[in-house]
């Protein structure tokens, strides 16, 4: 169905296009890869740079980002979309699994919870909103870690000293950290067992936004010696990864 104000679809796919760029680029670029006549692009980029949503470098004759759109993501984060859309799915996926669940987001090399819902007669778990864990130890954090470039990764955990510890168990180096998330990618899942806190067992999805980075995670915490294991639950987690991806980016 063709929109039926092209301006307006124009100048959101311009800016779209330009928030997936490494640096600014040329107008022409922009034209190219959009299909959309040269001329109209210098003018919508004129009027988006007029409400600063666009900037452009005179020297390299390109065109980037400006700090109304970076203000855009702030109220992105005010807003906390995350938790207002996550909240209810995890309280279905509670109310599916009978075992707690929680969505995390990364923070360096930590993860932080921002939401948790425990299930009915389950000990609390130390994934209280606010609270950040080492994201090599946790589901939720090699789930988005092994949805991140290799590269990231190597830049966050770059030798033995990146490695946190808090039960004796977990990857401990680079090339530890590379296997684990290996195997993430080659099962779709991400576990931990007593990593986080002996005689507890998780396991993790992530949210993916629109082009396939990773915006938080969702897991479900369970008692180790519950006959549970995370291929049965790693579905019901991928149900609400997605949907809540689908709530965040209408894919």
């Amino acid at each position: 169905m063709k929109p039926q104000v092209p301006a307006a679809d124009q100048t959101l796919r311009i800016l779209t296009f330009l928030g997936r760029q490494r640096g600014p680029v040329a107008a022409r670029t922009i034209a190219t890869h959009l299909g959309i006549p040269r001329s109209s692009v210098y003018h919508l980029l004129a009027a988006l740079e007029h409400h600063g949503f666009v900037v452009h470098v005179p020297a390299e004759r390109r065109w980037g980002l400006g700090v109304a759109a970076f203000e855009l993501a702030g109220g992105f984060a005010r807003q906390a979309p995350l938790a207002r859309l996550g909240r209810p799915l995890l309280a279905e996926l509670v109310d599916r699994v009978g075992e707690s669940a929680h969505l995390a987001v990364m923070s360096g090399r930590d993860v932080v919870y921002i939401v948790e819902e425990r299930a009915p007669r389950r000990p609390a778990l130390v994934t209280d909103v606010g609270v950040r864990l080492p994201a090599h130890l946790t589901a939720t954090g090699r789930a988005m870690l092994a949805a991140l470039p290799r590269e990231q990764v190597r830049a966050l955990f770059p030798d033995a000293s990146a490695f946190a510890d808090r039960t004796g168990s977990g990857p401990r180096s680079p090339g530890e950290l590379r296997e684990l998330l290996r195997a993430v990618r080659a099962s779709g899942w991400a576990t931990e067992d007593g990593e986080v806190t002996l005689g507890l067992r998780s396991v993790g999805l992530a949210v993916l936004d629109h082009v396939g980075w990773p915006t938080a995670a969702i897991a479900v915490t369970w008692p180790a010696e519950s006959e549970r294991d995370a291929s049965s639950l790693a579905p019901l987690v991928a149900q609400s990864a997605a949907e809540l991806s689908r709530r965040l980016y209408a894919r």
